[in-house]
């Protein structure tokens, strides 16, 4: 069957919109957990020395260790994405699936980490999958974005972890012991010669 051209136009027009309009409705479904101004829905938790604070749209921490959390949750299925940047011999970590109250150990970590001695780079799910490559220099604003959700992988249950740095997919890796369940975000202040910056924090929950 033949299609005239002004026809054909119209078609692959409609379904050109109807992609963008899908598009457009799964950015609406984010969720923002940081407002940009104050910190408002996240708590710290750890040494009283430790120092966060909100300044020209960023949380910036720095100091002694601690975790600064989300109180909003818990989260078990979802996609969630935030821009991150460390200084120059600085460690930190995307923590999810993690305890109210965390200590380091509590939930899965996605490293922070460019130059530090500890040679396990960002893009490492730390203590299951590591990079040692570095993929992003220090003092370098980037993206993370990860997908977990929990599955079944020929018969056997499982968590499914994804992760992307700056929109380049690096693994996904299957936690067939599925560690942790569900539970809050939170990122790290590892030490006093860390400090990390982070900024447009948000979660997209899936279906369990």
């Amino acid at each position: 069957m033949l299609i005239s051209l002004p026809r054909f136009v119209f078609i692959a027009a409609t379904f050109l919109f109807l992609i963008s309009s899908a598009a457009v409705q799964a950015e609406d479904q984010w969720i923002s957990l940081f407002n940009g101004k104050t910190l408002d829905g996240w708590e710290k938790v750890g040494k009283e020395e430790s120092v966060w604070t909100v300044k020209d749209g960023e949380i910036n921490g720095s100091g002694p260790a601690s975790m600064l959390v989300c109180t909003k949750g818990p989260y078990k299925n979802f996609r969630y994405r935030a821009e991150i940047k460390i200084n120059d011999g600085g460690n930190s970590g995307l923590y999810f699936r993690t305890a109210a109250k965390p200590g380091f150990s509590d939930g899965y970590e996605a490293q922070i980490d460019s130059t530090h001695k500890d040679p396990i780079r960002t893009g490492s799910l730390y203590g299951m999958c590591h990079v040692y490559k570095q993929l992003v220099k220090p003092d370098t604003w980037f993206k993370y974005d990860l997908e977990v959700r929990d599955d079944i992988w020929r018969g056997r249950k499982m968590t499914r972890i994804k992760v992307t740095v700056d929109g380049n997919e690096l693994y996904e890796y299957l936690d067939f012991a599925q560690t942790f369940k569900e539970g809050h975000f939170a990122f790290q202040q590892h030490d006093p010669g860390s400090k990390v910056s982070i900024r447009k924090v948000e979660v997209l929950p899936l279906a369990d």
